[in-house]
């Protein structure tokens, strides 16, 4: 059975302010705030808006950029990654696939032996699932992608 990720205005009520900000308005936190910058719990992160499978702790790596950091999305189709010329810079954007979630942005300066992506994602997007609550809440098809202690 095939999840439903999708944003609806029940999930998007959830949100705190700085969630919609961040989210829906293509916001950033600052630098260094972020509640998920030195988790290094096993588990997964999902879109706070749809609950879509992001990202794993097994990518998850200390970039020093004052974001959690990630080598890889755990399912490259629920990312999508968009040009943005916003700020006088030209990056890539990273949205949810189907939540159309602000995330960050990724850069081509991550680990070479890890394939030299930096995905650079705001932790007011994401919900960590610890690893021992994966099955129950649907994401057991991922444990194989999360490190075990």
């Amino acid at each position: 059975m095939m999840a439903d990720y999708r944003k609806t205005p029940e999930a998007l009520a959830r949100l705190t302010p700085e969630q919609f900000h961040i989210t829906q308005e293509s916001g950033t936190e600052r630098p260094g705030s972020g509640a998920y910058l030195h988790n290094k719990a096993p588990g997964i992160y999902v879109d706070v808006v749809s609950g879509e499978p992001l990202f794993a702790s097994s990518d998850k790596f200390e970039s020093g950029c004052g974001w959690p950091s990630f080598t890889k999305p755990i399912e490259p189709a629920h990312v999508n990654e968009l040009r943005d010329a916003t700020h006088g810079m030209v990056r890539t954007e990273v949205r949810s696939a189907h939540g159309d979630s602000h995330l960050g942005h990724v850069f081509p300066d991550g680990p070479r032996d890890r394939g030299g992506l930096r995905y650079c994602i705001n932790s007011a997007a994401l919900r960590f699932v610890p690893r021992d609550a994966m099955a129950a809440e649907g994401y057991g098809a991922y444990l194989d992608q999360v490190e075990t202690l």
